[in-house]
């Protein structure tokens, strides 16, 4: 990371539709989809405004295919955590288009808040990550040292 630099992006919200799964030339699996987040204020005459923001997202490999392929699907609650990245292709007509994204990170990028549907009467964080053993973490942890 540059000094003095941060790109980090931390949203909640709903998605829109059910996200879009495709798997990459290498077999990748890239999980592409849409939150709504709302932002509300009063007007000079004191009516309370709201306006819907719509944030495209990206996951890759084990999020995309572990959490949210099986888990994920329209109007569930999120919690997306990433970095925002723009992107520029060539279409067919020979015109440069862009596109900016939040993506997810590769750990934890993800969180399940809570159902689909405007049913928000748990608040409480759904659990939807398989387990963990010890035998698993402390083969990790072993793979992570340096010698």
């Amino acid at each position: 990371m540059a000094k003095g630099t941060l790109n980090k992006v931390l949203l909640i919200g709903r998605l829109g539709q059910d996200p879009e799964i495709r798997h990459s030339q290498d077999g990748n699996a890239i999980a592409s989809f849409s939150i709504a987040t709302n932002e509300s204020w009063r007007d000079k005459e004191g009516n309370q405004q709201e306006k819907t923001h719509w944030h495209n997202c990206v996951a890759f490999g084990p999020t995309a295919e572990k959490y949210i392929q099986p888990y994920v699907t329209k109007g569930t609650l999120v919690c997306v955590e990433g970095t925002l990245q723009t992107r520029s292709w060539e279409d067919k007509e020979g015109n440069t288009r862009y596109t900016t994204e939040v993506v997810a990170n590769r750990f934890g990028g993800v969180q399940i808040l809570g159902p689909s549907g405007g049913d928000s009467s748990g608040n409480e964080p759904i659990n939807q990550e398989p387990s963990v053993s010890e035998e698993d973490t402390s083969q990790a942890q072993e793979d992570d040292l340096p010698f």
